[in-house]
């Protein structure tokens, strides 16, 4: 029965869509992966997405609850966000969402 309640359980998506000061997505990128590194129990994985030829980006946070999320904001991970924080154009829009389906690659039979 747990493993039924299990396929049950969804993760859920922080999303974060914001905009750097110019020349500064590489400075924002070493932070966010600093940022990402404090992460613990719960962390299922990270992506930080950039439009290419812009300082625009996108970056998706997935957790297997939003409690495992709050759980691992601490005074670390604040510190490196707050230093985050100046390079923005402007506060980033961040959303939770749901993850409701997922697609994997299948594996590749070798030859």
């Amino acid at each position: 029965m747990a493993e039924f309640l299990d396929f049950l359980r969804h993760q859920f998506a922080y999303v974060a869509i914001g905009e750097f000061k110019p020349g500064k997505f590489e400075e924002a990128k070493q932070l966010y992966e600093q940022a990402v590194s404090t992460y613990s129990q719960g962390f299922q994985g990270a992506y930080l997405l950039q439009e290419p030829g812009t300082d625009r980006g996108i970056a998706v946070i997935f957790w297997e609850s939003m409690g495992d999320m709050e759980a691992n904001h601490n005074a670390a991970h604040q510190a490196i966000l707050d230093r985050m924080s100046y390079l923005f154009v402007k506060a980033p829009k961040t959303t939770f969402y749901e993850v409701v389906s997922t697609t994997k690659v299948p594996a590749q039979v070798p030859r």
